[in-house]
């Protein structure tokens, strides 16, 4: 054992005790023996203190092993429990490993008792093992659920809003595949994390990938080392992705002239921290301001005012496009 378990030992008789502490003296390691020779102070044990494996005698003078297993059953389910007597039948153990007992060593051969002490705890680890293991994967079923719920709720809600905005079936088929492999694209991004946080500078470089991979086109000004969780990841990403596919059709990618200017830093004192992005573009074609508020300019306000709780500021200067974002972050 790579551990100090601690044992409970319910024994009323003083010479009995001895014995059986003579023999776990005798397992690999350190045991920490905590005796008790009532039904109080045994019922005062579990509820002080939590034990790896509880040795009882089966006959007491005012309690009876069955009634201690039953404490034990509800008080300590997970430590395996081990009659150690001299009186206990073949009827009573039957009895006594239906109603949980892991095993009984008679007071006779109590040269048994390290082994079967030893066989008790390991496979209790083994159970809290897989209990964990268990546990573990009803929390991941459950979030993976959640979350293919969340994006099929917005890639129906994409369908549905870019479909409204759309004058031919080729420019809906367009722009919903860019939209949903924006939202791929950050996915893949954040498995590669481990779904932990990831840089923005990587969200970035994901986002505008399928139209300037090796962003030449793109003037970097001040870009801090920004960690975004994985909510944040998703939403900035499409965000993101709606820039640069406007830029890449109206504005400053849509000729071999144009320039994007980027910045984002961290605005932080004792009780806040905001991040500001700007996003400026020149040397584009002539902006001119939309007749109205396209499903791209909700989906950027949606996802930055709504998801992040932060502000954005769009602006349609005719010597190009610029977009201001600021978003709350938490406070190391």
């Amino acid at each position: 054992m790579d551990c100090m378990p601690k044992i409970l030992l319910l024994e009323d008789s003083a010479v009995d005790a001895e014995l059986i502490e003579a023999q776990l003296e005798s397992l690999e390691g350190t045991v920490t023996l905590t005796r008790v020779a009532t039904r109080a102070a045994y019922e005062a044990a579990l509820a002080r203190e939590s034990f790896d494996i509880i040795l009882s005698d089966f006959s007491l003078p005012d309690f009876d092993g069955m009634a201690a297993l039953d404490v034990a059953l509800s008080t300590a389910p997970d430590a395996p429990f081990i009659f150690v007597s001299g009186v206990l039948g073949e009827e009573a153990a039957i009895a006594a490993f239906r109603k949980g007992a892991t095993d009984y060593v008679l007071k006779q051969r109590l040269v048994r008792l390290p082994a079967a002490v030893t066989r008790a705890l390991n496979e209790a680890r083994e159970r809290a093992t897989r209990k964990r293991i268990e546990q573990q994967k009803d929390l991941l079923v459950r979030e993976l659920s959640h979350r293919v719920k969340n994006n099929l709720a917005v890639v129906l809600s994409l369908i549905r809003r870019t479909g409204r905005n759309c004058a031919t079936v080729a420019e809906f088929e367009a722009k919903l595949v860019a939209r949903v492999r924006a939202m791929a694209d950050a996915h893949e991004l954040l498995f590669e994390g481990n779904w932990d946080e990831t840089e923005l500078l990587n969200v970035f470089r994901r986002a505008v990938r399928p139209y300037n991979a090796d962003l030449s086109r793109f003037d970097f000004g001040r870009h801090d080392l920004v960690s975004l969780d994985p909510k944040a990841a998703l939403s900035i990403g499409m965000v993101i992705n709606e820039l640069v596919t406007n830029a890449a059709k109206y504005g400053a990618l849509a000729n071999d002239q144009g320039r994007i200017a980027i910045e984002w830093f961290i605005q932080e004192d004792a009780a806040s921290a905001v991040l500001h992005f700007t996003w400026s573009e020149n040397g584009g074609p002539a902006v001119a301001l939309p007749d109205g508020e396209g499903f791209g300019t909700q989906l950027i306000k949606t996802n930055i005012e709504y998801e992040l709780e932060g502000q954005v500021r769009l602006d349609y200067n005719a010597e190009g496009f610029a977009a201001e974002i600021r978003i709350p972050l938490p406070v190391a």
